[in-house]
């Protein structure tokens, strides 16, 4: 028996069936916007953390729904690990909107995705899924460009406190690394993207309603037009870029996603310049080039198959696979 195909989960996957290039350049072009949008509302970070969560959780709820009765609803085991994701993805959103305050949103979101270089050697030691030595050889790259976004050897670094920004950026890209690691288990099954999505979100919003308020920051009722650019950001990055990304990803080959990704920090630090006039120093914008030259070498290599072109296993040109693949961790997309 064929499983419905009038409902918006099933229209997603349809739309990017044959289209998975394009569906994920608009995805990394969209979530490109981010810190743009964080910066855009004037909101607290807690404040901008909480409701780019919460606005996107009735659009995730109504996917979720339309998922769960074409497929099933999805069983406790199924959902914990989804749950579990939220907690890791609040600390992410409050350290990276922390780190666009101090050095910036084109830098911020540079530095939080480096977690493309820490994610395989973190699955390495938690999964035993041995990295490729692409990966090892662009982590020390890597952190040579985190240490001259820092801006602790100049005098003339851009931002109100780049060394404090750089290490919010490095906690926030850490932390991703655990939402991303717990959400890749959640979301093996890649006819269900907009589930998993929801509970890890459910989870953040209350996270951060709790942190904001221990830390004093948040504000509950936001005013406009900070909230129609919180809105903005829910609906675009947290829910029509994260459901591109996650149902198109996986069925690329790695090599390509590497340098599709790119395009979400570079543009990052493009619509930052342009906007608000952001203005890194020579040596900033060399780490600049040289954290994207990891992202591009890490990338490039899923766990435990070095040199390969194409880690992740693709469905059947005909329709989804019964049995998705899961992606490789360093395939999956930051903010």
């Amino acid at each position: 028996m064929r499983e419905r195909s009038d409902n918006p989960g099933q229209g997603l996957l349809a739309l990017v069936h044959g289209r998975e290039r394009a569906c994920a350049l608009l995805g990394a072009a969209t979530i490109a916007f981010s810190s743009i949008l964080v910066r855009l509302s004037h909101a607290s970070p807690s404040t901008a953390a909480i409701f780019r969560c919460a606005y996107a959780l009735p659009a995730l709820a109504w996917l979720a729904w339309s998922e769960d009765r074409r497929l099933g609803s999805r069983s406790w085991r199924e959902r914990r690990a989804g749950l579990a994701a939220g907690v890791f993805f609040a600390a992410d959103l409050l350290l990276w909107h922390h780190s666009i305050g101090d050095v910036g949103a084109g830098l911020a979101t540079v530095l939080a995705n480096i977690q493309v270089v820490i994610l395989p050697l973190v699955a390495w030691a938690l999964l035993s899924e041995r990295p490729g030595r692409p990966v090892l050889i662009a982590l020390p790259v890597a952190l040579l460009g985190v240490l001259l976004i820092s801006g602790v050897l100049e005098h003339s670094a851009f931002g109100r406190d780049p060394t404090r920004g750089t290490l919010f950026g490095l906690g926030a890209g850490l932390a991703y690394v655990g939402f991303l690691l717990l959400l890749r288990r959640a979301g093996a099954d890649l006819r269900r993207p907009a589930g998993p999505l929801l509970d890890a979100t459910a989870v953040a919003t209350l996270v951060c309603i709790a942190a904001g308020l221990v830390i004093g920051d948040a504000r509950l009722v936001p005013s406009w037009p900070g909230a129609g650019w919180l809105i903005v950001l829910a609906l675009t990055s947290q829910v029509l870029g994260w459901l591109l990304i996650s149902s198109s990803l996986p069925r690329l080959p790695a090599a390509l996603t590497s340098v599709l990704l790119t395009l979400q920090p570079v543009g990052s630090v493009a619509l930052a310049a342009l906007i608000f006039g952001e203005s890194p120093s020579g040596p900033q914008l060399l780490g600049v080039g040289l954290v994207l030259v990891a992202l591009l070498g890490a990338g490039r290599y899923g766990p435990g198959r070095e040199g390969s072109a194409d880690v992740a296993a693709r469905p059947a040109p005909s329709e989804p696979a019964d049995v998705p693949p899961r992606p490789a961790p360093s395939e999956l997309a930051d903010y």
